[in-house]
């Protein structure tokens, strides 16, 4: 994913009722910064900024689109503005909070709600220099990407797709909880005239259907962000990327190698998730929930207080990969433009 290249909006300026304090995060598509209203309330601000496509030096505040890039601007624009209407209508703990969104400056900003924490690859990065094998802690995956499944399941219910799940866009609030974050490459799904842009993707993180123009998009795809971000979680580094999978799979030896530091069962459900073949995979974000419950926290597999045995998770897998090779995908299917 491209960088920012543009400069940011400068220190103290006043935009839409909120004063900026200062840049706080960018990424190749925006720039966020923290700010505050009249009332000293202090807010996270995302500006829709795609550096591929726009130019601003220091000291200016409307970007130069050249012609050439000027109705994909518009159209990126578009679904910038709607993806902020949308999330605003989502009120759930593990999901950013959308307060607002207005324009300026040629461009649309995203107002949310502004926490104190840090974000799961910021842990990771972390800890994966210690001499420890295990980065992350099984019983700590668990309850992070349960909660982090709680509020994805809202987001489908919406008829939104995240499409850049990762550890970057896992915020954890300083009490552990987390919170999903930058719907950057999020579509509405009911609009059949939207603009159709192809979404970003990270690599690592994406399943092979984001490489795809004529592939079909759905919650299946973020199971695939989930499971890379569990993997992340376990090995301190993403899964290789679904392209080269496509020429010489190495994510098996690297499951192996995860192996005596975290349970068969947690291991066997993310390979679940990271399958090729999108109908190999869980089909909805409940179907995984349901299989990670049966991953018990003491790393033995099983829930915990029971016996510990892995066989259940295994059957519930076997019985899920005959189903889904039999059955039409019509389990909250979301028919995304592509």
């Amino acid at each position: 994913m491209a960088a920012q290249t543009n400069a940011p909006l400068p220190d103290g300026l006043e935009l839409g009722g909120y004063r900026i304090l200062n840049k706080i995060a960018s990424g190749g598509f925006s720039i966020v910064y923290l700010a505050q209203d009249a009332e000293g309330t202090q807010y996270a601000v995302k500006e829709y900024l795609p550096s591929t496509l726009v130019k601003r030096k220091a000291g200016e505040l409307v970007p130069v689109i050249t012609p050439e890039h000027l109705n994909t601007y518009r159209n990126g624009l578009k679904c910038f503005f709607e993806e902020g209407r949308a999330l605003a209508r989502i009120l759930h703990p593990n999901v950013v909070r959308v307060m607002n969104f207005f324009r300026a400056n040629e461009t649309v900003y995203m107002v949310m709600a502004f926490e104190q924490g840090r974000t799961l690859q910021e842990l990771i990065l972390r800890r994966r220099g210690r001499e420890t094998k295990v980065v992350i802690a099984e019983r700590h995956i668990r309850r992070v990407f349960h909660l982090v499944m709680n509020g994805l399941r809202e987001v489908h219910a919406n008829r939104l797709l995240h499409l850049d799940l990762k550890p970057a866009n896992v915020y954890l609030r300083s009490d552990g909880s987390p919170m999903l974050l930058d719907f950057g490459a999020a579509r509405q799904t009911l609009s059949q005239d939207a603009p159709k842009l192809f979404p970003m993707y990270t690599p690592g993180f994406a399943g092979p259907e984001l490489y795809r123009k004529a592939q079909q998009l759905g919650p299946w795809t973020d199971v695939y962000g989930v499971g890379a971000s569990m993997f992340a979680c376990m090995m301190g580094a993403p899964p290789q990327a679904a392209d080269q999978r496509q020429l010489n799979d190495r994510m098996p030896e690297l499951y192996a190698g995860l192996k005596g530091h975290y349970s068969d069962a947690l291991i066997e459900t993310v390979g679940w998730c990271l399958k090729m073949d999108p109908m190999e995979r869980p089909q909805s974000v409940f179907a995984l929930q349901k299989a990670l419950r049966n991953v018990g926290g003491d790393g033995q597999g099983g829930e915990p207080g029971g016996d510990g045995r892995t066989g259940g998770l295994a059957r519930f897998l076997d019985t899920m990969a005959g189903r889904l090779g039999r059955r039409k995908r019509s389990d909250v299917i979301l028919p995304l433009d592509s």
